[in-house]
């Protein structure tokens, strides 16, 4: 579980709302086997495959995000409201303030240099609270410009409605992060770039499956100490097969 959650904050953290299509793929090494992560953006939406037969896609516009299991054959379904309650719940618990501004991520060059698939990338870092995050920066990357013009287009708010709880401003970033590692604990994830395409992508890919069933989400904003909300069977997804 702790593997796929710093999966899934890897994944968040290169999400875009640009209008042209991206397919990200990356090496996810650490805390269990390693791992292909899969990320796609179309328009307002990305897809986000962190582990076999799960997947989360999130609407940019309206921050309404899926969680697709494909084993149980489920549907979870979150509101940008939900989310944003379960956030304030979350805040509140650590002693912070629910609507307290979200503080930007510092990023830093170390001066460190490396070679990675080829690429010269120089070293940035920020810290957090509980995580120490170190981005390789690839300055010649093919189609770099194009690529950091959609992984720039993302606000850090809308990283933080799905869900990450690492969101860099990729303005701050003078190339393609072709390596990233999250260290939290005695846990670290190393994340690696091994293809970037442009090319088109069908929009039931970011649709949930049809026949899927619709599972209603749990009260994750409760903080009265009762028993959270058993999800309970909605409606079918109706969608078109991905």
């Amino acid at each position: 579980m702790k593997r796929i959650t710093l999966s899934t904050i890897l994944a968040t953290a290169l999400l875009s709302t640009a209008r042209a299509d991206l397919t990200i793929v990356q090496q996810v090494e650490g805390a269990g086997p390693n791992a292909e992560m899969k990320m796609k953006v179309k328009g307002d939406k990305a897809r986000i495959e962190a582990a076999p037969g799960l997947t989360m896609i999130y609407d940019g516009k309206t921050g309404e995000t899926l969680n697709i299991a494909d084993a149980q054959k489920a549907v979870m379904r979150t509101t940008a409201a939900q989310a944003k309650a379960a956030g304030a719940a979350m805040a509140t618990a650590v002693g912070k303030q629910p609507d307290a501004p979200r503080e930007k991520p510092k990023i830093t060059p170390t001066g460190k240099k490396e070679t990675i698939n080829g690429y010269e990338a120089e070293e940035y870092t920020t810290d957090g609270p509980t995580y120490k995050v170190s981005y390789w920066i690839a300055l010649k990357y093919p189609q770099t410009d194009a690529i950091m013009k959609q992984l720039q287009a993302i606000s850090s708010d809308a990283l933080s409605t799905a869900g990450a709880a690492v969101a860099p401003d990729f303005r701050d970033f003078p190339g393609l992060p072709i390596r990233t590692i999250i260290t939290a604990g005695d846990t670290k994830i190393v994340s690696t770039i091994t293809s970037v395409k442009l090319d088109p992508l069908p929009d039931s890919d970011f649709t949930a499956p049809a026949g899927y069933q619709e599972m209603k989400t749990p009260d994750t904003g409760r903080v009265d100490g009762g028993n959270p909300a058993v999800a309970k069977p909605s409606t079918p997804a109706a969608s078109p097969k991905r």
